[in-house]
């Protein structure tokens, strides 16, 4: 079973968590590195240097114990309780001898034999945000066709909204390629691939992930300056809202680009070593994250205050409760929830992360889609008017064919003819009225 590459989304220091496969084939080029530049002279010993398909032991001299750190394979699979992660093994007369503790038992693993076993826990993960990546695709491709097929919709508000959509289709579009890019063979030669092409699908897929992030800070900034702004031009601050949302990306991912090209060109760019070059992209990702979230608590201050105005009426219960709802409407417009992990180590509670900001953060779209496209009145409103519209028309149109070929009116099949009947009686009652005007006016006074 093949490896996957998950990507952490910009809240990891690596990008992608690497394969199992990756991570020891990597691990195996590195102690063959040291086993060749190594001293000769340690061959002789009786515990000379070792691979033994998970960890490179070094030479050791009989009655020394070598001990070892569990692989960076492992450490995404412990607890923060669990201290031990290392392994011994003791130089004897004999030779080496079996690894004590066992991997399984100290880096919570289980293999194959001589191989190491594919965690099914990566590959239920990938596939969650496939299907929630899958249906945010569908239901924002939906209700971008609907905000720009009705023209009454067309405000500087739902603007924001489509931009924010597009942004979401970007994303999961970028995720899909990825995938497709890095993973198009069942075989690990994918852990080493370094094609211009592999690059620049990553560069794309930065650009799309980071114009989502502050997209979501458009968004925020948009409906706090509305409640804190009396006289606000929308039409002008769209146009910065623009730059920022699509520009700001760009120039921080093509500074990225430029420096990991000069500095630090290895691999397929995928994942990040140097913290330093990641916090390019990183660093304005977690500022409209930390700006996002004091304006999301600037704004239920406003809230509050609104509802607890004595010209809004209502009991105590119904004020909480429209409180309540309004926040949680506000939490996926936001992205409030990247905050959870947003500042915590590094290092702390991965699987957990990796389930929150990939498995669920992955229907984030279909959640804004339905929030603010398929459950907003305006937009129930004017698709029901243009579905009276049709019928009506329809109708209309099934009453002219029946007047232009009589023998279908007497079949007693289409459903024209009480507008029919209607539109001949409206005829017969305005033809009528002059008539009654004309008597009225003889009328001896």
């Amino acid at each position: 079973m093949r490896g996957y590459l998950l990507t952490a989304i910009f809240l990891l220091p690596l990008v992608a968590s690497e394969s199992e496969h990756c991570i020891i084939k990597r691990e195996h080029e590195k102690c063959m590195e040291r086993i060749a530049l190594h001293n000769p002279d340690d061959h002789e010993l009786v515990c000379p240097w070792m691979w033994d398909n998970l960890t490179c032991w070094q030479a050791a001299s009989v009655g020394e114990v070598v001990v070892v750190n569990c692989q960076d394979l492992f450490h995404d699979f412990m607890s923060a309780e669990d201290d031990m992660g290392k392994v011994s093994r003791n130089c004897t007369e004999d030779g080496w001898s079996e690894p004590f503790p066992h991997y399984a038992e100290v880096c919570s693993f289980f293999f194959y034999e001589n191989t190491t076993k594919p965690d099914m826990y990566y590959a239920s993960v990938k596939a969650l945000y496939t299907v929630g990546y899958s249906t945010s695709l569908v239901s924002l491709t939906t209700a971008m066709v609907i905000l720009c097929r009705f023209r009454k919709l067309h405000c500087t508000r739902n603007f924001i909204h489509m931009n924010l959509f597009v942004s979401f289709i970007l994303r999961a579009i970028s995720v899909f390629i990825k995938d497709g890019v890095l993973y198009a063979r069942e075989d690990s030669e994918h852990c080493f691939v370094h094609t211009v092409a592999c690059k620049a699908v990553m560069v794309f897929f930065h650009y799309c992930v980071m114009s989502n992030y502050f997209w979501l800070f458009i968004e925020g900034l948009y409906l706090f300056t509305l409640l804190v702004e009396t006289f606000f031009p929308e039409r002008r601050y769209f146009y910065w809202y623009t730059i920022v949302g699509w520009g700001t990306p760009t120039i921080c991912v093509t500074v990225w680009a430029v420096l990991r090209l000069h500095f630090h060109d290895t691999g397929c760019w995928d994942t990040n070593e140097n913290t330093a070059l990641w916090w390019v992209i990183k660093g304005p990702v977690v500022a409209s994250i930390m700006i996002n979230f004091v304006l999301f608590i600037g704004i239920i201050i406003i809230l509050v205050q609104k509802l607890q105005s004595p010209d809004i009426g209502g009991n105590e219960s119904s004020i909480y409760l429209r409180l309540a709802r309004s926040t949680l409407l506000l939490i996926p417009l936001f992205g409030i929830h990247y905050t959870v992990f947003a500042f915590s180590p590094e290092d702390v509670s991965k699987r957990e992360r990796l389930v929150f900001e990939l498995g669920l953060g992955s229907f984030q779209g279909f959640v804004v889609a339905v929030l603010y496209c398929f459950l907003n009145g305006e937009v129930q409103s004017e698709i029901k008017r243009k579905w009276r519209s049709w019928t009506v028309n329809r109708y209309f149109a099934v009453d002219l064919k029946q007047q232009r070929h009589p023998s279908l009116a007497s079949s007693g099949v289409n459903g024209g003819t009480q507008l029919s009947i209607l539109s001949k009686s409206s005829s017969q009652i305005r033809m009528s009225s002059p008539l009654a005007e004309n008597a009225n006016i003889s009328l001896p006074t």
